[in-house]
């Protein structure tokens, strides 16, 4: 395995030229993505890296050369067992130090140090489950499969067959009785102590983010855990998971703007789905009764801390419920997952301890308003309300701005973003909800309500409009109040959907979260970037 010799220092030389060109050429991309403090520039960091490199690529065709495979065929699945599981199964402190050859293990995963010298050398292992030291004796393989050993590289995948070993300061590890290379890595992993630098690189480089990171590692581990235990949650209560479909003729349920593709086929365009809530829908008038979807959505909108214009959402439906059930059901589900993933029901915000276990405040937009703005939206009227939101925010009102636009801006700019701790905030204007009931006692208002915690919207909830009457005419009032700039927005007259109701729409509530804003919550992350693998970034120019 190991080169050496007038070729390899020909090889190597080699390399250091090609590097010193691609040095020369680093772009101002690289520059973009920064680095950590106290790291080498961005050229420094490429010209060793391109050393590394070809150094590592002149090894993988000396190992061919000699008739190795440094990506051979075959499988480890059936008798490796994790290193979590070798480390439970023993306790150091109850075996003697040194070998237990009746004790052997077969183990799989990457190469992350190495230290020692002479004839015995120290490497720790890692696969998702944890790390362990392996121990690698001259005495106990030889001399050639030690110099094998030698040459392998930080980040190399390999397997190991050994023996449980007990080392003089009493810590578990594995002797090594055999080393096979499963993967020749052809790129150094990143420096564990000066990471990757900034935050986009991060983003935009996920898998290095993920080899240099546990924390990063643990964080996509306990989202897989969220997500498993939300429905998990929903299947207890005998919901039923809908798969509806992501190409839409109409991307209706939400007042956002969608991405449009065109299906060659049929020569029509179609829309990436902006919402799953109208399918459901028509699965309650089917007779399903409770269903939910979990899936990406797409909203060809801004990009913030707390937006994406990709991201998984869940909407939940259920029949004979209304709007107040919905909030009910989003707190037990809150709590509940909270304490399965984390073992807690607390969590860090905006430096506040929140208790999701606790019963939720319970409010109206009426009274938020009023206590923080001093606005009776149901009592003024648009001319007032508009008055007065130009003194509290400076902003200049558009003329063809809505009353019921104008309350939800005060909403959004001067109130949510100051609640903290848990709460429901209910009845919002109906206009721009088409398919939400009108309130009993206020028929300009909505059943609808918004779940809020560290200023941000988590669950959108309704009581469903089932009235196919006044449904079609929502439609049609909608359609007439679009504005100019929104031409491009396909309209919202979903006939389809109005005419599934006339054959007898059940009371129905529903609620829709963005499953990241949860991710995010839960993990006291503080930008949804964090918690998507693979985010949008902007292009490197």
């Amino acid at each position: 395995m190991p080169v050496s010799g007038p070729q390899q220092e020909h090889e190597q030389a080699t390399g250091r030229e090609r590097a010193a060109r691609a040095a020369a050429t680093v772009d101002d991309a690289a520059r973009q993505d920064g680095a950590a403090a106290g790291a080498a520039t961005p050229d420094e960091e490429a010209a060793e890296s391109v050393i590394e490199r070809d150094e590592r690529r002149v090894k993988m065709e000396r190992l061919r050369a000699e008739g190795i495979d440094p990506y051979p065929h075959g499988s480890w699945l059936k008798d490796r067992t994790l290193i979590k599981g070798v480390i439970e199964a023993h306790d150091p402190s109850a075996l003697e130090p040194g070998e237990h050859r009746g004790l052997p293990y077969q183990v799989a995963g990457r190469l992350v140090s190495r230290r020692g010298h002479g004839k015995t050398s120290f490497l720790d292992l890692r696969d998702l489950s944890g790390s362990i030291q392996l121990v690698v004796r001259v005495d106990s393989i030889g001399r050639e499969a030690f110099d094998r050993v030698m040459s392998l590289d930080i980040g190399d995948i390999v397997g190991v067959e050994g023996f449980v070993y007990v080392t003089q300061r009493g810590q578990l590890a594995l002797a090594v009785d055999e080393c096979t290379l499963l993967t020749k890595t052809l790129r150094p992993p990143p420096d564990k102590h000066h990471g990757l630098g900034e935050t986009g690189t991060r983003y935009r480089y996920r898998e290095l983010d993920l080899l240099a990171n546990e924390d990063t590692r643990d964080l996509f581990v306990k989202r897989a855990q969220i997500v498993a235990a939300i429905r998990q949650w929903l299947d207890e209560r005998n919901f039923v998971e809908v798969e509806t479909p992501a190409l839409q003729s109409l991307a209706g349920g939400a007042g956002s703007r969608p991405f449009t593709t065109h299906h060659n086929a049929l020569d029509r365009d179609l829309y990436l789905r902006i919402s799953v809530e109208l399918f459901l829908n028509r699965c309650i008038v089917g007779g399903l009764e409770n269903v939910y979807d979990m899936g990406k959505v797409f909203r060809n909108e801004g990009i913030s801390p707390k937006h994406s214009p990709e991201f998984t959402i869940i909407e939940f439906m259920f029949a004979y419920a209304d709007y107040y059930d919905v909030a009910s059901a989003t707190e037990e589900m809150f709590r509940d997952v909270a304490q399965r993933v984390l073992g807690r029901t607390t969590v860090q915000r905006n430096g506040e301890q929140i208790d999701l276990a606790k019963p939720w405040r319970r409010t109206t937009m009426r009274e938020e308003m009023l206590a923080r703005v001093g606005i009776d939206f149901l009592e003024e009227n648009r001319e007032t309300v508009s008055t007065q939101m130009r003194e509290a925010l400076e902003e200049y009102v558009h003329p063809a701005t809505t009353w019921a636009e104008l309350v939800l801006a005060v909403y959004s700019k001067l109130i949510e973003p100051h609640i903290i701790q848990p709460t429901h905030v209910f009845d919002f204007p109906l206009e721009p909800f088409p398919i939400t009931k009108p309130h009993a006692e206020h028929p300009e208002l909505a059943e609808h309500f918004d779940a809020v915690i560290g200023g941000i919207e988590m669950v959108s909830g309704d009581t469903e409009l089932n009235d196919p009457v006044d449904q079609w005419q929502r439609f049609v009032d909608q359609r007439k109040r679009r504005m100019a700039d929104e031409e491009e927005v396909p309209h919202p007259n979903d006939e389809e959907y109005a005419r599934a109701i006339e054959y007898g729409y059940s009371p129905t509530a529903g609620g829709g979260m963005g499953v990241d804003r949860l991710v995010m919550i839960l993990t006291e992350r503080d930008s949804l970037r964090e918690v998507i693998p693979f985010p949008i970034v902007r292009e490197l120019r």
